[in-house]
């Protein structure tokens, strides 16, 4: 079973989050930010994946630390459930449409964390969530993760629908990238014998 757990705990936040990467879109999420939620539980069911992730954090400061650790911690634990990675198709690339709203999300579970961003949101804030952390929660879980990560929103003008689109998209990205293929036995899917 490709399932981790991981815990972290700082002066900042203390979070705990388990995984199993063949889920069935399960998700018990609790960081005391709605919307950060919300986009969590998208990457459990549209991933389909289980998540059961808690977080308590210095959100009397700000939310950066809480953002930030959730994705430090569920990359982690991804990473710690592929192992060798032996199996996996490694390479997705996903359009996610969201009404008006069209993002790309493309990964490779190369290894060697990258990530390249090119979304822009007009307004500020979704809900009480300041936008710009959603680069800040991309960029910690591509580098926790191990992947490279590019994600690029097209159009939109709905900062709610253009951050969900990126999540949903990468959501649908690490489904197709975890699967196993049947094609590729146990290899790892690499010339270099190693990710």
């Amino acid at each position: 079973m490709r399932q981790a757990s991981i815990k972290r705990t700082t002066n900042e936040t203390a979070l705990s989050v388990t995984v199993n990467l063949d889920g069935t879109g399960k998700a018990d999420i609790s960081t005391g930010i709605g919307f950060l939620d919300h986009m969590l539980e998208q990457i459990a069911r549209h991933g389909l994946m289980d998540i059961d992730l808690k977080a308590s954090g210095d959100l009397h400061i700000d939310m950066h630390h809480t953002t930030e650790d959730s994705a430090i911690v569920l990359g982690q634990a991804i990473a710690k459930a592929l192992g060798d990675k032996r199996g996996i198709v490694r390479f997705a690339s996903v359009d996610l449409p969201m009404d008006e709203t069209l993002s790309r999300v493309a990964i490779d579970f190369s290894g060697r964390p990258y990530l390249v961003w090119r979304v822009k949101f007009a307004a500020a804030k979704v809900g009480e969530m300041d936008t710009e952390l959603f680069r800040e929660w991309f960029y910690a879980f591509a580098m926790n993760a191990k992947i490279t990560c590019h994600v690029e929103n097209f159009y939109g003008d709905n900062a709610h629908h253009i951050a969900e689109s990126c999540f949903k998209g990468l959501a649908r990205a690490l489904r197709q990238a975890l699967e196993i293929d049947p094609r590729a036995g146990n290899n790892i899917p690499s010339t270099k014998g190693t990710l």
